[in-house]
């Protein structure tokens, strides 16, 4: 593949020195540039800059098999029109991209693992929501339907604390920390609330079982002499 580009550098001197054509090889594609021959290795970076957007410090220029310096010139290195020079990106660069990469991806695994967090305590939350509504409304709720609540809860708290993220990825995972936490707390205040009303009522209902008893014994005492007198005068009438 070729591309060929108008392009002039910005070394002194360049607007009154004859052009050159450099054969740029990178990449399996050459760049035919036209270029000033008292320009430094330097400006032909900038210019391979903008046509393989190659940022010059990650840039590698060879010439002869040797890697030029950026404020060696061309001439002076004896580079004359239509001489073939070789591109190659810094393999620090490479690593850095690869490392930059694999973090995006990283970052797009946290997240989409924070949505999926997100999306079972939004389930919970409605449960939470109910429970304190019923408990609001004074209806009694278990205490193991709250402890059951708030372990599902926990479960997905470990979930996010195993979650490694950065950037807003992070971020998120820590406003759906603090979410979940908020229902535990919830849920921990209604469960004592609940165990309190427990043994506040606990009194009254032996107190009414001992009231019921007590009249109990009173209306069956008191039938069973009845019939017994009334038996023994039937049997003495007839007996005479």
């Amino acid at each position: 593949m070729l591309v060929q580009k108008r392009l002039v550098g910005s070394s002194p001197g360049c607007a009154n020195a004859p052009l050159i054509n450099i054969k740029v090889s990178h990449n399996s594609v050459y760049h035919h540039i036209p270029i000033p021959s008292v320009s430094t290795f330097g400006d032909l970076k900038k210019i391979l800059a903008r046509e393989t957007n190659l940022e010059a410090k990650d840039q590698r220029l060879l010439f002869k098999g040797k890697e030029k310096g950026d404020d060696e010139r061309l001439d002076m290195a004896g580079v004359k029109d239509m001489s073939k020079v070789i591109l190659m990106e810094d393999p620090a660069s490479k690593e850095r991209k690869l490392f930059d990469k694999s973090k995006t991806h990283d970052n797009v695994k946290a997240h989409d693992a924070v949505l999926n967090v997100r999306t079972e305590v939004d389930k919970l939350s409605h449960k939470v929501a109910s429970i304190e509504t019923s408990f609001r409304n004074g209806i009694k709720i278990a205490v193991k339907e709250i402890e059951v609540l708030t372990e599902l809860l926990m479960k997905e708290l470990l979930k996010l604390d195993g979650i490694e993220a950065e950037g807003e990825a992070k971020t998120q995972r820590r406003i759906e920390v603090r979410r979940v936490q908020g229902f535990v707390d919830i849920l921990d205040n209604l469960k004592s609330q609940t165990s309190t009303n427990h043994i506040k009522v606990a009194p009254t209902v032996l107190t009414t079982k001992w009231e019921t008893f007590d009249s109990g014994v009173g209306s069956l005492d008191a039938p069973n002499h009845t019939q017994t007198s009334t038996k023994i005068t039937k049997d003495w009438e007839q007996f005479d």
